[in-house]
Order: structure tokens, then C-alpha cells, then sequence
């Protein structure tokens, strides 16, 4: 792991609200399968810590640091957000087949498409 992947003093924003969908239209969360809270902190953990990654990325650039090191610290954000996404797609698998509803070929077509997105 590189510094910026072990600090756990890196700065974290706060979650940037999504806009109130127009009235009248579906909220654009409903086309996305919902994963349970308890999988959620693990992936949202990732999350902020590629947060603070992409900020010391920031910081690097802003230094004039050299290039290998900030394309080092891209790929590094890149991997975080990409395991997450990952781990979302696990989740929402796991927690269909523990509620032991049948995962249906549009089910698992929707599941294969956003795991391949991230590919």
C-alpha cells in the first residue's frame, strides 16, 4: 500500500446530496437495486478512503510532484473505486439470494451489466 492508501487522517467531504427529482418523474434510485445498510459500510468505507486518496492526488499535482508518482496514485483511486463498485454489485447479489427470492434472467441481466460497466 502506498501513503495515501494507509492514512487514515485523509480528508473526507461530506456526501454531496443528489437533486430532488422533478415532480412527477421516478427518483433514479428506484431503477438501481438497493443494498442493505450493514454491506453498505464497508463499500462506503472504500469510498472515503479513495476519497482521501483522490485529495492527496490533488495535493500531488498541485506540488508539481512527478508524474510516475501521481499516475501511481490515479491507478490507486481507480482500483478503490472500482472494488467498490464491485462490492456493491456482491452485496445486492447476496442480499437477493438471502431473501430467497428467485434471481430471474433480468435480474441477473441488470446485475451483469453494471458489473461489466465496471470492467
Amino acid at each position: 500500500m502506498t501513503d495515501l492508501e494507509t492514512r487514515p487522517d485523509a480528508p473526507v467531504a461530506a456526501p454531496v446530496a443528489s437533486p430532488a427529482p422533478e415532480s412527477g418523474a421516478e427518483p433514479a434510485a428506484s431503477a438501481v437495486p438497493a443494498v442493505q445498510a450493514v454491506d453498505m459500510s464497508a463499500v462506503v468505507n472504500r469510498v472515503k478512503r479513495a476519497q482521501g486518496q483522490l485529495g492527496g492526488v490533488l495535493r500531488m499535482i498541485e506540488e508539481g510532484r512527478d508524474l510516475e508518482a501521481v499516475v501511481h496514485q490515479l491507478k490507486a483511486v481507480s482500483r478503490a473505486l472500482d472494488r467498490a463498485g464491485f462490492a456493491l454489485i456482491a452485496a445486492e447479489l447476496r442480499q437477493t439470494v438471502a431473501d430467497g427470492a428467485d434471481v430471474g434472467e433480468p435480474e441477473l441481466a441488470k446485475l451483469e451489466k453494471f458489473f461489466l460497466s465496471l470492467a
